[in-house]
C-alpha cells in the first residue's frame, strides 16, 4: 500500500477496525511511522481502548474523509466497514438501541422478528446472537432487514483488489508473525491494556488468548496454537465474504 500510495500520491484510509485503536499495535501489526514513509493516514490509531465506536461512526468519518481527500486508499481487512463506506449500505445509529440490560431474552427477540419481518427469518443465522440482536436492533428502529436491497449498490467509482495467497504459505507466515509479535512485547502489551484501560475489548484474535494466558487459564503453547487456528479460521472466512459480498479483482499476493 505504501509502493503504491507513494508512486500514485495517495492517501490512505484504514478500514481495520482494530488499528483504529490507540495501543492495539503490535498485536494488529499497526504501521509505524517509520514504515508510513511520510504517507498520510487517516483513521488510525486515534480512538482510546475502550471507546464506543462502532461501524456506523466509520462510515460517516470514511466518507467525510472521501470527500476531504482527492485521492483516497482504504487498506485493511474489516470488509463491512469497507462495504459500508463505498456501499449505499443503510445503518442504524446506536444511539436508538436498548442498553444491555434492558434486552429481552434471545427467544424473545427472535418470536418479534418472527413477527415484524418474517421474510428475514428464513436467512437469519439464529445460532448467532450478534446477527439476533442487530437485526431486533434494526426492528426497534424501524427498519426491515429483508427490505435493505441497496447495500449492493455502490456509491463511488472505485477499484477493489483482494490479496490471495496460498493456505500453506499463509499459515507459515501467521507463525512467523506471532513469533515475531511475541518477541516484540506482544504479552506486555495486553497486560498494560488491561491494567489501565479494564473495559477494552479484548474479544480479539490473539488478545483473548493472550489474557487467558496472563489469568493462567492457558499455557503459551495453548495459547499460541488457540491463535493460529484462529487466525486461519478467521482468514478462510474474510475470503468467503469479500468473494461474496463485494466481489473484488484477486490478486497473487506473491506475484511481482
Amino acid at each position: 500500500s505504501i509502493k503504491i500510495a507513494k508512486k500514485i500520491n495517495l492517501e490512505i484510509i484504514n478500514c481495520d477496525s482494530l488499528q483504529m485503536y490507540q495501543k492495539y499495535d503490535i498485536g494488529t501489526a499497526k504501521i509505524t511511522l517509520e514504515e508510513a514513509q511520510g504517507i498520510k493516514h487517516h483513521l488510525l490509531d486515534f480512538l482510546a481502548p475502550g471507546t464506543n465506536y462502532s461501524i456506523y461512526h466509520f462510515q460517516k468519518d470514511a466518507r467525510k474523509k472521501i470527500e476531504e481527500t482527492p485521492l483516497p486508499l482504504f487498506v485493511g481487512g474489516s470488509g463491512l466497514y469497507l462495504k459500508s463506506a463505498l456501499f449505499d449500505y443503510e445503518l442504524t445509529p446506536k444511539s436508538l438501541f436498548l442498553p444491555p440490560t434492558s434486552l429481552p431474552a434471545i427467544e424473545n427477540m427472535i418470536d418479534f422478528i418472527k413477527q415484524k419481518d418474517p421474510q428475514l427469518i428464513a436467512n437469519l443465522d439464529l445460532k448467532n446472537p450478534r446477527r439476533i440482536l442487530s437485526a431486533y436492533q434494526d426492528l426497534l428502529a424501524g427498519t426491515l432487514r429483508s427490505q435493505k436491497n441497496k447495500k449492493h449498490n455502490p456509491l463511488y467509482s472505485s477499484l477493489i483488489f483482494y490479496l490471495d495467497i496460498d493456505r500453506q504459505i499463509l499459515k507459515k507466515r501467521v507463525i512467523l508473525r506471532l513469533e515475531q509479535m511475541l518477541k516484540q512485547g506482544f504479552i506486555e502489551e495486553v497486560n498494560q491494556i488491561q491494567t489501565h484501560f479494564p473495559n477494552a475489548n479484548f474479544n480479539i484474535i490473539g488478545y483473548r488468548e493472550i489474557k487467558a494466558l496472563l489469568k493462567g487459564k492457558i499455557t503459551l503453547d495453548q495459547a499460541k496454537t488457540l491463535i493460529i487456528q484462529k487466525t486461519m479460521q478467521y482468514a478462510k472466512r474474510q475470503k468467503t465474504w469479500f468473494k461474496n459480498q463485494i466481489k473484488p479483482i484477486i490478486l497473487d499476493a506473491l506475484s511481482p
